[in-house]
Protein backbone atom coordinates (compact mmCIF):
# COMPACT_ATOMS: atom_id res chain seq x y z
CA UNK A 1 0.00 0.00 0.00
CA UNK A 2 1.19 3.52 -0.82
CA UNK A 3 2.61 5.37 2.18
CA UNK A 4 0.44 8.41 1.54
CA UNK A 5 -2.68 6.23 1.44
CA UNK A 6 -1.53 4.47 4.60
CA UNK A 7 -1.25 7.83 6.38
CA UNK A 8 -4.75 8.82 5.22
CA UNK A 9 -6.18 5.57 6.60
CA UNK A 10 -4.32 6.23 9.84
CA UNK A 11 -5.95 9.66 10.14
CA UNK A 12 -9.41 8.13 9.65
CA UNK A 13 -8.75 5.44 12.25
CA UNK A 14 -7.45 8.03 14.70
CA UNK A 15 -10.58 10.13 14.20
CA UNK A 16 -12.73 7.09 14.96
CA UNK A 17 -10.81 6.49 18.19
CA UNK A 18 -11.39 10.09 19.23
CA UNK A 19 -15.11 9.79 18.51
CA UNK A 20 -15.53 6.47 20.31
CA UNK A 21 -13.52 7.27 23.46
CA UNK A 22 -14.60 10.35 25.39
CA UNK A 23 -12.45 9.41 28.41
CA UNK A 24 -9.02 10.84 27.65
CA UNK A 25 -6.91 7.99 29.07
CA UNK A 26 -8.74 5.43 26.93
CA UNK A 27 -8.42 7.72 23.92
CA UNK A 28 -4.70 8.10 24.55
CA UNK A 29 -4.14 4.37 25.07
CA UNK A 30 -5.83 3.32 21.82
CA UNK A 31 -4.25 6.18 19.88
CA UNK A 32 -0.76 5.21 21.04
CA UNK A 33 -1.35 1.63 19.89
CA UNK A 34 -2.51 2.82 16.47
CA UNK A 35 0.47 5.18 16.10
CA UNK A 36 2.98 2.46 16.97
CA UNK A 37 1.39 -0.01 14.57
CA UNK A 38 1.43 2.53 11.74
CA UNK A 39 5.04 3.54 12.34
CA UNK A 40 6.04 -0.13 12.37
CA UNK A 41 4.37 -0.58 8.98
CA UNK A 42 6.17 2.48 7.68
CA UNK A 43 9.50 1.18 8.94
CA UNK A 44 9.09 -2.22 7.26
CA UNK A 45 8.31 -0.59 3.92
CA UNK A 46 11.13 1.92 4.13
CA UNK A 47 13.72 -0.70 5.01
CA UNK A 48 12.55 -3.13 2.31
CA UNK A 49 11.96 -0.66 -0.53
CA UNK A 50 13.95 2.47 0.27
CA UNK A 51 13.41 5.70 -1.68
CA UNK A 52 13.74 6.47 -5.37
CA UNK A 53 15.04 10.01 -4.75
CA UNK A 54 16.27 12.37 -2.08
CA UNK A 55 13.06 14.39 -2.49
CA UNK A 56 10.88 11.38 -1.67
CA UNK A 57 13.02 10.63 1.40
CA UNK A 58 12.64 14.21 2.63
CA UNK A 59 8.91 14.10 1.98
CA UNK A 60 8.56 10.91 4.01
CA UNK A 61 10.51 12.00 7.09
CA UNK A 62 9.28 15.61 7.03
CA UNK A 63 5.62 15.04 6.12
CA UNK A 64 4.34 11.44 6.02
CA UNK A 65 6.11 9.98 9.05
CA UNK A 66 5.16 13.05 11.07
CA UNK A 67 1.45 12.24 10.86
CA UNK A 68 1.58 9.24 13.25
CA UNK A 69 4.77 10.39 15.01
CA UNK A 70 3.28 13.70 16.19
CA UNK A 71 0.20 11.92 17.52
CA UNK A 72 2.33 9.28 19.25
CA UNK A 73 4.31 11.94 21.12
CA UNK A 74 1.17 13.99 21.82
CA UNK A 75 -0.87 11.14 23.29
CA UNK A 76 2.12 9.68 25.14
CA UNK A 77 2.61 13.04 26.86
CA UNK A 78 -1.09 13.31 27.65
CA UNK A 79 -1.20 9.78 29.08
CA UNK A 80 1.84 10.45 31.27
CA UNK A 81 0.47 13.81 32.42
CA UNK A 82 -3.05 12.56 33.20
CA UNK A 83 -2.00 9.57 35.30
CA UNK A 84 0.25 11.84 37.40
CA UNK A 85 -2.30 14.67 37.77
CA UNK A 86 -3.35 15.18 41.43
CA UNK A 87 -6.85 13.91 42.15
CA UNK A 88 -9.54 16.11 43.67
CA UNK A 89 -7.31 19.10 44.44
CA UNK A 90 -8.11 21.96 42.08
CA UNK A 91 -5.19 24.17 43.12
CA UNK A 92 -2.71 21.28 42.88
CA UNK A 93 -4.04 20.41 39.43
CA UNK A 94 -3.65 23.98 38.19
CA UNK A 95 -0.14 24.11 39.65
CA UNK A 96 0.73 20.87 37.84
CA UNK A 97 -0.54 22.28 34.53
CA UNK A 98 1.47 25.48 34.99
CA UNK A 99 4.61 23.46 35.70
CA UNK A 100 4.08 21.37 32.56
CA UNK A 101 3.46 24.41 30.35
CA UNK A 102 6.62 26.07 31.71
CA UNK A 103 8.56 22.93 30.80
CA UNK A 104 7.17 23.02 27.25
CA UNK A 105 8.06 26.70 26.94
CA UNK A 106 11.65 25.89 27.94
CA UNK A 107 11.72 23.35 25.11
CA UNK A 108 10.50 25.99 22.64
CA UNK A 109 13.06 28.50 23.93
CA UNK A 110 15.91 25.98 23.70
CA UNK A 111 14.90 25.10 20.12
CA UNK A 112 13.95 28.61 19.02
CA UNK A 113 16.13 28.56 15.89
CA UNK A 114 14.66 25.26 14.75
CA UNK A 115 11.18 26.60 15.46
CA UNK A 116 11.84 29.62 13.26
CA UNK A 117 13.07 27.30 10.53
CA UNK A 118 9.90 25.18 10.74
CA UNK A 119 7.48 28.12 10.91
CA UNK A 120 9.14 29.98 8.05
CA UNK A 121 8.42 27.13 5.63
CA UNK A 122 11.95 27.28 4.26
CA UNK A 123 13.67 24.16 2.88
CA UNK A 124 17.31 25.31 3.02
CA UNK A 125 18.48 22.56 5.40
CA UNK A 126 15.93 19.88 4.57
CA UNK A 127 18.60 17.65 3.05
CA UNK A 128 20.65 17.71 6.25
CA UNK A 129 17.65 17.57 8.60
CA UNK A 130 15.39 15.00 6.90
CA UNK A 131 17.63 12.47 5.19
CA UNK A 132 19.65 9.72 6.83
CA UNK A 133 22.96 10.75 5.29
CA UNK A 134 23.83 13.30 7.98
CA UNK A 135 23.34 11.42 11.24
CA UNK A 136 27.06 11.66 11.99
CA UNK A 137 27.20 15.39 11.28
CA UNK A 138 23.87 16.49 12.82
CA UNK A 139 23.40 14.43 15.97
CA UNK A 140 19.95 13.80 17.44
CA UNK A 141 19.95 16.33 20.26
CA UNK A 142 16.48 16.12 21.78
CA UNK A 143 14.81 12.80 22.45
CA UNK A 144 13.70 10.55 25.27
CA UNK A 145 14.87 7.69 23.10
CA UNK A 146 18.62 7.51 23.46
CA UNK A 147 18.98 5.04 20.61
CA UNK A 148 17.50 5.83 17.22
CA UNK A 149 17.36 3.30 14.39
CA UNK A 150 19.59 4.88 11.71
CA UNK A 151 17.47 3.22 9.00
CA UNK A 152 14.28 4.92 10.18
CA UNK A 153 15.41 8.25 11.65
CA UNK A 154 17.03 11.46 10.48
CA UNK A 155 18.86 14.14 12.51
CA UNK A 156 15.73 16.26 13.02
CA UNK A 157 12.61 14.22 12.28
CA UNK A 158 12.08 13.39 15.96
CA UNK A 159 12.66 17.03 16.95
CA UNK A 160 10.13 18.12 14.33
CA UNK A 161 7.64 15.63 15.74
CA UNK A 162 8.15 16.92 19.28
CA UNK A 163 7.86 20.54 18.17
CA UNK A 164 4.51 19.92 16.48
CA UNK A 165 3.22 17.64 19.26
CA UNK A 166 4.16 20.14 21.97
CA UNK A 167 2.27 22.85 20.07
CA UNK A 168 -0.84 20.68 20.34
CA UNK A 169 -0.07 19.79 23.95
CA UNK A 170 -0.02 23.45 25.01
CA UNK A 171 -3.50 23.82 23.54
CA UNK A 172 -4.68 20.70 25.37
CA UNK A 173 -3.27 21.93 28.69
CA UNK A 174 -4.83 25.38 28.32
CA UNK A 175 -8.20 23.77 27.61
CA UNK A 176 -7.68 21.45 30.58
CA UNK A 177 -6.94 24.46 32.77
CA UNK A 178 -10.14 26.14 31.60
CA UNK A 179 -12.24 23.04 32.37
CA UNK A 180 -10.77 22.73 35.86
CA UNK A 181 -11.45 26.38 36.66
CA UNK A 182 -15.04 26.03 35.40
CA UNK A 183 -15.60 22.74 37.22
CA UNK A 184 -15.89 20.86 33.93
CA UNK A 185 -12.80 18.68 34.21
CA UNK A 186 -13.31 15.33 32.42
CA UNK A 187 -16.84 16.40 31.48
CA UNK A 188 -16.22 16.67 27.78
CA UNK A 189 -19.90 17.10 27.02
CA UNK A 190 -20.48 19.69 29.74
CA UNK A 191 -20.49 22.55 27.25
CA UNK A 192 -22.59 22.71 24.12
CA UNK A 193 -20.19 22.39 21.18
CA UNK A 194 -19.72 25.40 18.95
CA UNK A 195 -21.71 25.16 15.73
CA UNK A 196 -19.10 25.27 13.00
CA UNK A 197 -19.15 27.18 9.75
CA UNK A 198 -18.37 25.01 6.73
CA UNK A 199 -15.11 26.09 5.08
CA UNK A 200 -16.07 26.19 1.37
CA UNK A 201 -12.59 26.97 0.08
CA UNK A 202 -9.46 24.91 -0.42
CA UNK A 203 -6.84 23.74 2.07
CA UNK A 204 -4.34 26.10 0.44
CA UNK A 205 -6.75 29.02 0.84
CA UNK A 206 -7.07 28.20 4.54
CA UNK A 207 -3.30 28.11 5.05
CA UNK A 208 -2.91 31.41 3.20
CA UNK A 209 -5.52 32.99 5.46
CA UNK A 210 -3.98 31.64 8.70
CA UNK A 211 -0.49 32.85 7.82
CA UNK A 212 -1.89 36.25 6.79
CA UNK A 213 -3.72 36.64 10.11
CA UNK A 214 -0.65 35.58 12.10
CA UNK A 215 1.65 37.88 10.14
CA UNK A 216 -0.76 40.72 10.97
CA UNK A 217 -0.46 39.88 14.66
CA UNK A 218 -3.21 37.38 15.50
CA UNK A 219 -2.01 35.34 18.48
CA UNK A 220 1.12 37.45 18.93
CA UNK A 221 0.17 38.82 22.36
CA UNK A 222 -0.20 35.29 23.73
CA UNK A 223 2.87 33.98 21.84
CA UNK A 224 0.65 31.61 19.87
CA UNK A 225 2.31 29.63 17.09
CA UNK A 226 0.82 29.07 13.65
CA UNK A 227 -0.39 25.62 14.73
CA UNK A 228 -1.95 26.95 17.92
CA UNK A 229 -3.83 29.68 16.05
CA UNK A 230 -4.93 27.17 13.43
CA UNK A 231 -6.20 24.76 16.07
CA UNK A 232 -8.47 27.46 17.46
CA UNK A 233 -9.73 28.47 14.02
CA UNK A 234 -10.54 24.82 13.36
CA UNK A 235 -13.00 25.05 16.25
CA UNK A 236 -14.89 27.63 14.18
CA UNK A 237 -14.45 26.35 10.63
CA UNK A 238 -15.33 22.80 9.61
CA UNK A 239 -11.88 21.95 8.25
CA UNK A 240 -8.94 19.75 9.16
CA UNK A 241 -5.99 21.38 7.39
CA UNK A 242 -3.28 19.18 5.93
CA UNK A 243 0.46 19.82 5.74
CA UNK A 244 0.30 23.45 6.85
CA UNK A 245 4.06 24.06 6.67
CA UNK A 246 4.48 22.30 3.30
CA UNK A 247 1.46 24.13 1.88
CA UNK A 248 2.91 27.46 2.97
CA UNK A 249 6.13 26.61 1.16
CA UNK A 250 4.10 25.86 -2.00
CA UNK A 251 2.37 29.23 -1.62
CA UNK A 252 5.75 30.97 -1.37
CA UNK A 253 6.89 29.25 -4.58
CA UNK A 254 3.99 30.49 -6.71
CA UNK A 255 5.12 32.05 -9.97
CA UNK A 256 2.60 34.90 -10.19
CA UNK A 257 0.61 36.24 -7.25
CA UNK A 258 1.53 34.52 -3.98
CA UNK A 259 -1.67 35.76 -2.30
CA UNK A 260 -4.36 34.44 -4.66
CA UNK A 261 -6.99 33.86 -1.98
CA UNK A 262 -6.41 37.21 -0.28
CA UNK A 263 -6.55 38.94 -3.67
CA UNK A 264 -9.87 37.24 -4.39
CA UNK A 265 -11.22 38.28 -0.99
CA UNK A 266 -10.27 41.89 -1.65
CA UNK A 267 -11.83 41.80 -5.12
CA UNK A 268 -15.06 40.27 -3.79
CA UNK A 269 -15.31 42.91 -1.07
CA UNK A 270 -14.78 45.75 -3.56
CA UNK A 271 -17.47 44.33 -5.84
CA UNK A 272 -19.88 44.09 -2.90
CA UNK A 273 -19.10 47.69 -1.94
CA UNK A 274 -19.76 48.83 -5.49
CA UNK A 275 -23.09 46.99 -5.52
CA UNK A 276 -24.18 48.62 -2.28
CA UNK A 277 -23.56 52.07 -3.81
CA UNK A 278 -25.69 51.47 -6.89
Amino acid sequence: MDLQLESELFSKDLKNIQLQNEEILKQAYHSIQLCRTTLYKFKKKIISKGFDSMESEINFFKIIKQIPLVQLIYYSEIHSFEIQLPKGDKDAQLKSIKKKINKLNRFFSYNIDFGRYVNSGTTLFDKEYYTRDYLETFHITTSKFYFQDPEFCTPRDMLLGKYKAYDLLVIYLNEKKHRIRKGLNDKLNGVKPLEKLRWPFSNTDYVEMVYALCSKGLGKQDNQSIMQVSKKLQQLFDIEPKDIYKTFQDIKNRKNSRTIFLDDLSTSLLIEMDKSEE
